[in-house]
């Protein structure tokens, strides 16, 4: 793996242990453990769909405008979310190779921007975080 690789744009929901990944490397950059993609072309068709996906959702998860950084939910939410939603319209029950996943729908709709964003929108905001165990 070489110093110019790409961050993997699903790296909390895989790290989360809420999605997969084939091409997913685990990186330590000083005391952070982060993700990377094995392969430029599939880190740029991730990146994309997570860029439509927070241009389709902006309103139904009230994200902030572009260009400004997520909170942390946020992007859990459009990550974990997102790929599950990409899962399941793709008759999958979760999603456990989400390269797989971008090249079947892009296989299947012909493009990333032609995904049918009204239904993944709905599931994508219907997700939500594991709640903690632990005293209460």
């Amino acid at each position: 793996m070489t110093e110019a690789a790409a961050d993997c744009a699903f790296a909390r929901a895989i790290l989360a242990g809420e999605a997969g990944c084939t091409l997913a490397r685990r990186v330590a950059r000083g005391e952070i453990e982060t993700l990377a993609c094995a392969s430029p072309p599939a880190a740029i068709n991730c990146g994309t769909l997570l860029a439509l996906l927070r241009e389709r959702a902006t309103f139904a998860l009230r994200l902030p405008p572009p260009g400004r950084p997520l909170p942390h939910v946020q992007s859990m939410r459009l990550q974990c979310g997102g790929a599950g939603a990409l899962a399941r319209a793709l008759g999958e029950d979760r999603p456990a190779d989400i390269h797989a996943l971008v090249a079947d729908a892009k296989a299947r709709w012909g493009e990333l921007a032609g995904l049918p964003f009204a239904p993944l929108v709905g599931d994508l905001a219907a997700w939500s975080p594991r709640r903690r165990s632990g005293p209460a």
